[in-house]
């Protein structure tokens, strides 16, 4: 669902660029990093979620040394108008850690990861190239995975 842009101000990104670098860390050393009170530096964060730009506070996990040795970029072509019910049942494959609606030569793009290719060609022939409304798939192997998050 496409939704409308909240007004940030510079408060606001150096606030966020603190959180993605590191979101366990306290108000008190976000607010000392941005140079604000603790007081303002919690209204704003709590601001922040309400509104929608901090969806949630998430872990940059290593995927290899998770056990997932197996990844892959799916794209699909759908047929018309799938797109809504075809993407919660996307959301519902533990090994689908992605999901972009996209415009080009095919229509959705995934990031899917997978203890080994075993399970990794399970995930896509049986699960995804199965769901009503998929058309065709394509796979592309990832070879080296890195993170900027991290």
């Amino acid at each position: 669902m496409p939704s409308t842009p909240v007004p940030l101000d510079e408060t606001d990104q150096r606030i966020l660029a603190e959180l993605s670098r590191d979101a366990r860390q306290s108000v008190t050393a976000i607010a000392a990093a941005v140079h604000v009170s603790r007081a303002h530096a919690y209204a704003r964060i709590n601001r922040l979620r309400d509104e929608g730009v901090i969806l949630r506070f998430s872990t940059v996990i290593d995927p290899v040394r998770a056990g997932l040795q197996a990844s892959a970029y799916v794209t699909l072509k759908l047929r018309q108008n799938t797109w809504r019910e075809l993407c919660a049942q996307l959301r519902a494959i533990p090994a689908v850690q992605h999901i972009a609606l996209v415009g080009g030569n095919f229509d959705v793009m995934l990031l899917v990861r997978a203890v080994d290719t075993v399970h990794l060609r399970q995930v896509i022939f049986e699960h995804i190239q199965q769901l009503p409304g998929v058309v065709d798939t394509q796979t592309f192997l990832v070879f080296e995975d890195i993170d900027t998050r991290a």
